[in-house]
């Protein structure tokens, strides 16, 4: 009898449980920023609809904004579960990159990478920074109400101190920070010092991921630059991209991942300046157009309902021939709830590609990734253990943080 009674509970309990877990499993697919297109239906599904303070939307109904539009999610248009946020985009029709670009980037401030002791005759004392709450990763952007843009200038300034008190602003993420900070004398070169190595610039080899004609704006990487000791988003004061040319490859292999190696060429002429380092890449404003010769069609964009698990291709290039297209395969779609780099798993599958770099390289990063004739996406990075592997992220992170739509 008991062992009936608990048969009769497992047939009971076992569909609420099935029940439940779809409903997570839906719930946890709406992203909290919803890209749609105007006039377009919105399909969410049916256990979901969409509300706002004004008009109740049944889950496929039309929705038209001109803005940011934040909007309410019911379970069964009964029971509010999130909200989220409605952006509309145009039908968006951008040049596909492909082709390499030389990156050069000057930081806001400088960029505290490490401490230093002091050496004086009395021995060598700690840094001043690092007993003052100063951490690695701070942006030093002004010295004494000073704007700083250079280490060298920083550096004059805590000299010329004479010892006296300097007071640093420091740009915390995203957050203000003030310090007094008293240099010591160091008796090795007889300079006042403060105990920091800093950084104030970066530069190395991408591919760009479009260009748009109507704005002149353009986006590249697909991940943001970061500082190589550590890992900081390198805020931007200024950039520019330049043509760069691709000189060697070395491919990557199980453990260690592959490079592109490149020089910049026509230095004095760059194509446009960086005006943003984000999650989601570099951005800025072309100074002439930057169509790719091989590929100089414009293509729609597509959403992240419109992206598919299956073949696509990514158009990148890796020898002095310029931008090919390459064979890859989609094999995941990732949910997003935010802006990042990891938006999609995808696979080379392309037999040229294998051969001469293993996969997916260092500098093949904004190589922009087609499915359908349509951008998607741009691979952003490569699973060491797995270099024919990695990720891309979703092509409408890229379009909201190049400042296209506002345009």
């Amino acid at each position: 009898m008991k062992k009936k009674k608990l048969v009769k509970i497992c047939f009971i309990i076992a569909p609420i449980i099935m029940l439940l877990l779809n409903f997570y499993v839906s719930l946890s697919n709406i992203p909290n920023i919803i890209f749609v297109r105007e006039n377009e239906d919105i399909e969410l599904n049916s256990w979901f609809t969409i509300n706002n303070s004004k008009t109740s939307y049944a889950p496929s109904s039309k929705i038209d904004y001109n803005k940011d539009n934040i909007v309410e999610i019911k379970l069964l248009g009964l029971v509010p579960v999130k909200s989220a946020t409605i952006k509309s985009i145009p039908d968006l029709e951008l040049y596909p990159g492909g082709t390499s670009i030389g990156i050069k980037l000057n930081t806001k401030g400088v960029l505290v990478v490490a401490f230093s002791d002091i050496e004086t005759p009395s021995g060598k004392l700690p840094s001043p920074c690092s007993q003052n709450g100063i951490n690695i990763g701070d942006s030093i952007i002004k010295i004494n109400n000073m704007e700083i843009k250079s280490a060298e200038q920083l550096v004059n300034i805590v000299d010329n101190s004479q010892g006296e008190t300097v007071n640093l602003t420091i740009e915390r993420k995203d957050t203000i920070v003030k310090k007094e900070i008293k240099p010591i004398k160091c008796s090795s070169d007889d300079k006042y010092k403060i105990g920091l190595w800093v950084r104030d610039s970066t530069a190395g080899v991408g591919t760009l991921t479009f260009y748009d004609d109507n704005s002149k704006r353009f986006g590249a990487l697909g991940h943001p630059i970061t500082d190589v000791d550590t890992g900081t988003v390198l805020s931007v004061n200024n950039g520019q991209i330049v043509k760069s040319s691709i000189i060697n490859v070395r491919k990557g292999v199980k453990g260690t991942p592959g490079e592109l190696k490149g020089i910049f060429i026509e230095e004095e002429n760059t194509l446009g300046s960086i005006k943003v380092n984000t999650e989601c890449g570099v951005f800025g404003e072309a100074k002439e157009k930057i169509i790719n010769p091989y590929y100089n069609k414009p293509l729609k964009i597509a959403l992240r309902n419109e992206i598919k698990e299956g073949p696509a291709k990514i158009i990148t290039t890796i020898d002095e021939e310029g931008p090919k297209t390459y064979d890859i395969i989609i094999e995941k779609l990732l949910v997003q709830d935010s802006p990042g780099p990891k938006s999609m798993v995808i696979k080379v599958t392309d037999s040229e590609l294998l051969k001469k770099t293993g996969g997916i390289v260092q500098g093949m990063s904004g190589s922009p990734i087609i499915q359908n004739n349509k951008i998607v996406g741009a691979v952003t990075h490569v699973l060491i253990n797995k270099p024919d592997t990695g990720y891309g992220i979703y092509i409408e992170w890229m379009i909201k943080d190049a400042d296209i739509l506002s345009k």
